[in-house]
């Protein structure tokens, strides 16, 4: 994978509102060492999926601030952590961002 992110965890959180996304997305980023790898809209027209990339500490850390961010402000749709993505995962994650 050339995006630079081979080896790092996988923290991704959907929700109902982009605007909230944003919010989230920026005190996540605040609280840990992540990286964001992409917001995407989803398929419920006014929400998003953050993605983001770091160790597996810090993205955990990340995710929870993110989510208590998040609860007033919108639904949470779902969240997940991966620790250690195959590359079949890091290959279909590149291939959603974007879209």
């Amino acid at each position: 994978m050339s995006s630079g992110y081979e080896g790092m965890a996988i923290g991704m959180f959907e929700l109902e509102s982009e605007c909230a996304c944003f919010v989230a997305l920026d005190a996540a980023a605040k609280a840990a060492d992540v990286r964001i790898q992409a917001v995407e809209r989803n398929r419920l027209g006014t929400g998003a999926c953050v993605k983001m990339r770091g160790k597996v500490s810090d993205v955990k850390a990340a995710m929870e601030v993110a989510l208590e961010t998040a609860a007033p402000l919108s639904k949470i749709v779902s969240h997940t952590v991966i620790a250690a993505p195959s590359a079949d995962t890091e290959t279909a994650m590149t291939m959603t961002i974007g879209k």
